[in-house]
């Protein structure tokens, strides 16, 4: 590169071009320039041609020149002179950074230049002097860091943030220009059998292979990216509602036709997509995620490996409504102390005599009316408010119990429970504040709970038993447990499902049923309870086939009178 002599443009201009100062800006990596504002002039020093590459010196003589190499704005250098007001005569530094190149095919070198410029009689600028160093290495260091900080470090695709930023973005210019936009969330099935089976590194290659297959089939403009541990999120553009179906199969078809490879084998992999149109069905980036994340659970739910496609629905958005209003009555009757039990008779078998009474929770309403069990405790379950339920429950109950030394009472646990270290420490107290009541309490866990983990459910028991109380495993015979199962856990009581216990009378195939889960307990020293006993018939056979307890409304539904109570004043009033 030939540049100008920089001695040429007169004293103020020969600082940049003495010797000395040349070659130190030259063995720094720098070169000095001189740009006479009014002419357009630029000289250089000598060490410009090595910063500068294969750009041509005559591309360098002139202002206009170097800007028009300016990549990404080429007014960066106008603007950093303009943007900076005169001081009363003296020179105005500056900092600024920009890119260069001779052309598309020719890599972008990345420059800092920093100098300062001098004023005219009109106080603009006049006449510029500065240096201009490589800065390749440090813009790319900035450009690895934004690259971290809005990608997935294991894809490489956009993180969860970028994502969710993209997506207001495209589902805001979709509403403006009336276009479509398909909103898809990718969930790998059963990763957690992949991690359990193989290892997180070989589930971390199952990921990004997924994310290549994923982006291999994609339009561009299409976005992609890490939405959680298993889930990606997928932002189409221009795609309509039939075009997002043709779409979700070739996404699915790409995942699960070839064997992942990993180092530990082969791998076959499905995954199940959720999918949305915007802005039809979605008018921001949270609807768009919300009804993405609904579809994603309906299509795992009804077959893993499907697309489901969100649609509006009446009857799901009326149980919602429900749901918000439910959810209030709940938070505002614990508040107000409105949680009540209802009390249901467990009789003997063959004497019908009182054995205990089973605590179901009630809801009393501002009207007085009560909202049972079955309309509280899956909203409250669903919505993470059953360990309040419950913790609520124990306290009515343990105070129950305590009031009225002569009775038994049981309560059911929700699944969540049996883990709650708050609930232990509750029950901890209130039992050591009670003395007496424990060896009264029965606790009923659903057998769904006890085949979940055996190892923890076993604790549990346990330490229930510690304290004098007695375990029940409720609804036995929905779920696989075991009797061997029920041996090793230890429990006392096991209560048959009403599901086969009503129809014994009419039932070959209940009879059988039933009768077996009796004698079997009773080989196990397993107390039974056959629950939802209708007619007196059923009685009868749940008495002869050595059922210890039964409960229904052949021997009355939940009440709450308490009949306890009823039977002390009738001793009070005839003494």
């Amino acid at each position: 590169m030939t540049t100008a002599d920089p001695s040429t443009a007169g004293p103020p201009a020969d600082r940049p071009g003495r010797p000395d100062e040349a070659a130190i800006l030259a063995n720094l990596g720098q070169a000095a320039f001189v740009w006479d504002i009014a002419s357009d002039v630029m000289l250089w020093s000598p060490a410009a041609a090595a910063i500068f590459g294969d750009i041509p010196a005559e591309a360098l003589a002139s202002g206009a020149g170097l800007a028009a190499l300016i990549e990404p704005e080429r007014t960066v250098r106008a603007g950093a002179l303009l943007g900076t007001a005169a001081t009363a005569g003296g020179p105005v530094p500056y900092r600024i950074e920009y890119g260069v190149r001779a052309s598309t095919a020719t890599p972008v070198r990345w420059l800092e230049e920093t100098g300062c410029w001098i004023a005219g009689p009109d106080g603009k600028p006049a006449r510029v002097e500065g240096v201009v160093r490589l800065n390749n290495e440090r813009h790319a260091r900035e450009q690895h860091l934004v690259q971290l900080a809005q990608h997935d470090p294991l894809t490489g695709e956009l993180n969860r943030s970028h994502l969710v930023a993209s997506l207001a973005e495209a589902v805001e210019e979709a509403s403006r220009f009336r276009s479509n936009l398909a909103f898809m969330l990718v969930g790998i099935d059963h990763l957690a059998r992949v991690n359990d089976a193989f290892g997180f590194d070989v589930a971390d290659q199952v990921i990004g292979e997924v994310a290549r297959r994923i982006r291999a089939r994609l339009r561009g403009g299409d976005l992609l990216g890490r939405f959680s541990g298993n889930k990606f999120g997928l932002i189409l553009k221009d795609c309509t509602i039939d075009d997002m179906t043709v779409a979700a199969e070739r996404f699915l078809a790409g995942i699960r036709d070839e064997v992942v490879p990993t180092k530990s084998g082969p791998v076959a992999v499905t995954a199940s997509i959720g999918g949305v149109s915007a802005p039809r069905y979605a008018r921001n980036a949270d609807e768009a995620l919300n009804r993405a994340h609904e579809s994603l659970d309906a299509a795992k739910s009804r077959r893993r490996g499907s697309f489901a496609m969100w649609r509006p629905n009446v009857e799901r958005d009326a149980q919602r409504r429900v749901n918000i209003r439910v959810t209030d009555e709940i938070v505002t009757a614990l508040n107000e102390r409105r949680i009540v039990m209802a009390f249901e008779p467990v009789v003997q078998a063959a004497s019908r005599a009182p054995a205990f009474h089973e605590c179901l929770v009630r809801m009393r309403q501002d009207d007085g009316e009560l909202l049972l069990a079955p309309d509280i405790v899956p909203v409250a379950e669903k919505l993470g408010l059953i360990r309040l339920v419950d913790h609520r429950v124990l306290e009515l109950v343990v105070a129950e119990l305590s009031a009225s030394p002569g009775i038994e009472l049981s309560l059911n646990i929700s699944p969540d429970t049996t883990m709650d270290a708050d609930w232990w420490a509750s029950i901890e107290s209130l039992l050591g504040a009670n003395p007496g009541v424990a060896e009264r309490l029965i606790v009923e866990i659903t057998e769904t709970v006890a085949i979940q983990d055996l190892g923890d459910v076993r604790g549990f028991v346990n330490r229930l038993k510690n304290f004098g109380a007695r375990i029940a495993i409720d609804d036995f015979g929905a779920g696989y447990t075991s009797f061997r199962n029920l041996r090793n856990l230890g429990v006392d009581i096991v209560k048959i499902d009403g599901a086969f216990v009503q129809n014994i009378a009419r039932s070959a195939d209940d009879r059988a049923f039933v009768q077996t889960l009796i004698d079997l307990a009773r080989r196990l020293e397993i107390k039974t309870v056959a629950e939802w006993v209708q007619d007196e018939p059923s009685a009868i056979m749940l008495r002869d086939w050595g059922c210890d307890y039964i409960q229904g409304r052949l021997i009355g539904l939940a009440s709450a009178e308490r009949p306890w109570a009823v039977r002390a004043a009738g001793v009070t009033a005839a003494s």
